[in-house]
C-alpha cells in the first residue's frame, strides 16, 4: 500500500511539475490541446471541436436562398466504390450539385442538412475570397500591396518585399513549419494558444517572397489580420456582410477565435458550417463572381485565383487548389480531414464532401487519393443524367 501511495504521489508531482514548466516556458497551450483533444477521445483536431472553443457568429441574412432540387434528386444510388470510400474515411456529408440544383445528397453518422462541422483549411479559400472583396472595395490596393503597409513588423529586409498576394498564393517565405502532430510545433501553438496575433507577428521572412509555393497556414492567418486591419471589421462580420448574406446562406456559421479576450478569428481554418452553405462558394467562383445577376466578387480576381501563379507549382492559385483530372480542369477548397468543395466548371458540377478522415497523397503528388475518387465516382453517377 505504501508503494502505491508513493507511486501516486510521484505521478502527481510529475504532473504538477509539467504544468508549472508549461506555464513558465509559454507552452501552456499544450494543456488546452490535451484537454480538447485527448480528454475527448481524439489525438488531434476533429470536426466537432469548434464547440470547445470561443466562436464568432457569421450571421445569415433575412432572405436565405434554398438550393433548387434537381428533378432527378437522389435517383441514382452512390457507386459501390464511393460508398466504400465514404465508409472508410468517415464521410458525414456528400453532396453533388448539377446545373445549380442539388442532384445527390447523402449524410452519415447522425449528421444531416443542418449539421455544422469544421471546415479546417477550406477557410483559407474563403479568406482569399475576402481579400478579393477588400481589393474590389478599395480597402486593399491590389495583390501587390506590401504587408508592411499594415504591419510594420514586416518592413525590413526580405520582409519588405512580402505582399498580400504572396500570402494568398502561399509564397511568403515565412519561417513557419507546417507540422500538425507535434505539440511543440507552431501549427499546434496557433491552433490552441490564446494570443494568435503575438505568434504571427513574431514570424520572420527567411526566404525571398513571391518565388515559389510553400503551403503555410501562417500565411493565411497573417492575410486575415491584414484584411481585418484594412477593412476595420472583424473577419466574421466582413464575411457575413460580403458573402454569407448576399449568397443567401440558410444558416449562421461559427468562426473559431483564439480566445474570448483577443477575439481573433483563425483565418487559416475553422469555419463551422454545412455542406449546402459551403457549396455557395463553389457556385460563386464557378459563375465568375456573380450571384443572381449581381457581381459579388471581381471576375478577374477569380480568374487569377483559379489559375496557377507559378508554372512549376501548378497545383495552387490564390487560395484554391487546382487539378487536371479525367481531362477536366478542376479547382477546389480543401481541409485537413478531407473537407472538399470541388468545382468542375465545364460540367457545371459542384461536389462537397465533409468527414473525419482523408486518404493518402496519390503517387506522391499534391492531391489525395480520396479527392480523385470523389470526382471520378460522382462523374460516373452523373453519366446517367442528361
Amino acid at each position: 500500500m505504501k508503494f502505491f501511495k508513493k507511486l501516486l504521489k510521484g505521478i502527481v508531482i510529475i504532473v504538477l511539475a509539467f504544468i508549472a514548466l508549461a506555464y513558465i516556458f509559454d507552452y501552456d497551450y499544450i494543456l488546452r490541446g490535451v484537454r480538447i483533444s485527448y480528454f475527448t477521445g481524439h489525438t488531434s483536431a476533429f470536426i466537432d471541436d469548434y464547440t470547445y472553443f470561443d466562436n464568432a457568429t457569421i450571421e445569415k441574412g433575412s432572405n436565405p436562398q434554398s438550393w433548387p432540387m434537381h428533378a432527378d434528386y437522389n435517383s441514382v444510388p452512390l457507386t459501390d466504390q464511393l460508398e466504400e470510400t465514404n465508409t472508410r474515411f468517415g464521410t458525414v456529408a456528400f453532396l453533388i450539385i448539377k446545373n445549380d440544383s442539388i442532384w445527390s445528397e447523402t449524410y452519415y453518422d447522425g449528421y444531416g442538412v443542418d449539421s455544422k462541422s469544421n471546415s479546417f483549411s477550406m477557410a483559407k479559400s474563403i479568406t482569399s475570397a475576402m481579400l478579393g472583396k477588400a481589393i474590389m472595395e478599395g480597402h486593399i490596393k491590389s495583390l501587390d500591396q506590401p504587408v508592411s503597409d499594415f504591419f510594420s513588423e514586416f518592413s525590413e529586409g526580405m520582409a519588405a518585399q512580402l505582399t498580400v498576394g504572396d500570402l494568398s498564393s502561399m509564397s511568403s517565405g515565412l519561417d513557419w513549419v507546417e507540422h500538425y502532430y507535434s505539440p511543440f510545433s507552431i501549427t499546434a501553438r496557433a491552433y490552441y494558444d490564446d494570443d494568435l496575433a503575438e505568434t504571427i507577428l513574431g514570424l520572420k521572412v527567411v526566404e525571398e517572397p513571391g518565388k515559389s509555393f510553400k503551403y503555410l497556414s501562417g500565411n493565411t492567418q497573417l492575410l486575415g489580420m491584414v484584411i481585418e486591419k484594412a477593412t476595420g471589421q472583424k473577419l466574421s462580420k466582413y464575411l457575413s456582410e460580403s458573402f454569407w448574406k448576399p449568397l443567401g446562406a440558410e444558416h449562421e456559421a461559427f468562426w473559431q477565435l483564439d480566445d474570448d479576450t483577443n477575439k481573433l478569428e483563425k483565418a487559416y481554418c475553422c469555419i463551422a458550417s454545412n455542406a449546402r452553405d459551403f457549396a455557395r462558394f463553389g457556385k460563386l467562383y464557378k459563375d465568375h463572381g456573380k450571384w443572381n445577376g449581381r457581381q459579388i466578387l471581381d471576375s478577374t480576381f477569380i480568374a487569377r485565383s483559379t489559375r496557377p501563379r507559378f508554372e512549376q507549382d501548378d497545383m495552387y492559385g490564390y487560395g484554391f487548389w487546382l487539378a487536371n483530372h479525367v481531362g477536366k480542369r478542376i479547382f477546389y477548397m480543401r481541409g485537413i480531414l478531407g473537407q472538399y468543395t470541388i468545382v468542375i466548371p465545364e460540367d457545371n458540377v459542384i461536389i462537397v464532401r465533409l468527414g473525419h478522415k482523408r486518404g493518402a497523397f496519390a503517387n506522391g503528388g499534391p492531391h489525395r487519393e480520396d479527392f480523385y475518387t470523389y470526382v471520378e465516382e460522382a462523374l460516373e453517377m452523373l453519366e446517367t443524367t442528361p
